[in-house]
Parts: structure tokens; sequence; C-alpha cells
């Protein structure tokens, strides 16, 4: 079957949801315990700033979403709209650049369709416009089931650390750059 990859649009929020919900519940498994995947999905959803500044991508597959990730020209690392808007204004900043790395954001993956290269092909697809926009560096915040993935795409682990979570929970996470 073909995967497609096209710019994500407010109208596939609904989808998108419950492919983040879905992903996290099942790839996470091996990876963070039970209460760290209940606190992530408290946390993580969809951010709709990334849809609206046109960063954010979608894969399809026979018409559904079986993939979405995309990069952020905004200081925010990692994290759904209310997550966001927890951090303050400062959160949607943008970045310069000639100086800052762009953001890689909210790659998820259907677990149907996981270690395929969807996520090596959402992620060149963000790495390609934002350098199209002048970024030559990339940060990212990975949740450890997503850093075997990174890893292999030339990332390198910056630090590990607990992040402590709007509303409670902890989920341990890895920043990372290229």
């Amino acid at each position: 079957m073909t995967v497609s990859i096209r710019l994500a649009t407010l109208g596939d929020v609904d989808e998108l949801r419950a492919l983040i919900e879905t992903s996290v519940r099942r790839l996470s498994v091996g990876f963070l315990d039970e209460e760290e995947i209940e606190a992530e999905l408290r946390a993580v959803g969809v951010d709709t700033q990334l849809v609206t500044d046109g960063t954010y991508y979608v894969a399809t597959a026979d018409g559904r979403i079986v993939g979405a990730g995309g990069w952020s020209r905004r200081q925010a690392l990692h994290g759904s709209d209310a997550y966001r808007a927890s951090h303050g204004p400062g959160a949607d900043a943008l970045l310069t650049p000639a100086r800052d790395p762009a953001r890689i954001r909210a790659m998820f993956v259907h677990p149907d369709w996981a270690r395929r290269g969807i996520g090596r092909r959402l992620f060149e697809t963000a790495r390609d416009a934002a350098r199209a926009e002048g970024f030559t560096s990339f940060i990212l915040t990975a949740t450890l089931p997503g850093v075997p993935l990174y890893e292999s795409l030339g990332f390198r682990k910056v630090k590990q650390y607990v992040d402590e979570l709007p509303g409670g929970g902890k989920v341990p996470v890895v920043e990372m750059r290229l």
C-alpha cells in the first residue's frame, strides 16, 4: 500500500488525537510504565500551532492517517496546545534560523504501521522544509520509544531527564540534537 505525506489541516485534529493515543498506548509499552503512559497521555496531544504554521505533516494510507510529525520555527520543544499554554507566551516566540535549531515535533506512527519507514519519511519532510527556511540544525525532546529512530537519523543525546508534566506525572525524556 502506498503511503503519502501531506500537510496536516485543522480538519485532521480528531483523527490525530486518536492516532496519538493509540501510538502512545501501544508503542510505549516496555519503555514506560503504565503510570508514565497515562501521564504522557494527559500532556501530549495535537499542537494546532504546528498545523496553522504549515509545519505539521500526516502520512496517509488508504484514506486514513497512519503517522504524523513535523517541525517548528517556534521556541517550544514539545507539547500539545494545553502543554504549550502552560509554559507561557514565550513558547510561541519565533526562532532565528541563523542562530537557533529548528524543533522537530510531535512524531507519532500508528503501531500497525511502525518500522516501515514512515517516521523517517516524516522527519525528512520536516527537515527539508526547515532547511528551506534557513535552519541548519535541529533539536528535539524524545520519549524513550523514539530514541532509536532519532539515533538512526544521526541525532545525538544531549541530556536525559524526567519531565514533570502539568497536572502531575513524570515521564523520562531525552533531549537530542542534529
